[in-house]
């Protein structure tokens, strides 16, 4: 099965999600810089949002770089990850909106954890269908990089009842180490 279907429904849901977030932003009120304070929140969920978004979109694309076939199976945790990933805009909305209270931070936290288990399951979708010997599968390797930051979800799971701001930080920590695409990939994308 030719994979360009999936990128291209992949890219549209991804483009979608970035609008709904996008149109989340309103206003203030008044027309001073004092009155940018109470929407500050919500300006930063949005944004911590917008990178994670865009390192699913840029690891996806690079990912599938290395891929030469889909199947049903990839086509449905493709799926998988993507319902995750639209479920991003409402705890977006929700945190920022209620400025990093501990449980819209923690069910942030819970889309982000699910998010990285699904990209996880389509990603070994993917290199089963390949082949262990692939490009892609020696690109991978062990993984760690994606085992620490689920490690670091999970660890800012319950820190998020008691100190959201420490969550927060880990939140924007495992997305700085996920915002230059994947050197793994890259590497074997320059090879050929």
């Amino acid at each position: 099965m030719n994979k360009t279907r999936m990128e291209a429904f992949s890219d549209g849901v991804v483009a979608i999600l970035i609008t709904i977030m996008v149109l989340e932003l309103r206003p203030p009120e008044g027309t001073t810089w004092q009155a940018l304070k109470p929407i500050i929140p919500v300006f930063f969920a949005y944004v911590l949002s917008f990178v994670y978004i865009g390192i699913y979109w840029a690891n996806h694309h690079h990912m599938l770089q290395l891929t030469e076939r889909v199947n049903g199976a990839i086509l449905w945790a493709n799926l998988h990850l993507l319902f995750w990933l639209s479920m991003v805009p409402f705890v977006t909305a929700w945190m920022g909106e209620h400025h990093f209270e501990p449980v819209p931070t923690a069910l942030y936290g819970i889309v982000l954890i699910c998010a990285a288990a699904a990209y996880t399951i389509l990603q070994r979708a993917l290199i089963k269908e390949q082949g262990p010997g692939s490009r892609l599968a020696s690109a991978i390797g062990p993984d760690r990089k994606g085992l620490v930051s689920l490690a670091i979800y999970l660890i800012a799971l319950p820190i998020a009842f008691y100190r959201p701001w420490i969550s927060d930080l880990l939140y924007a920590l495992v997305a700085l180490t996920w915002l230059v695409p994947d050197s793994r990939i890259e590497h074997r994308i320059r090879e050929g």
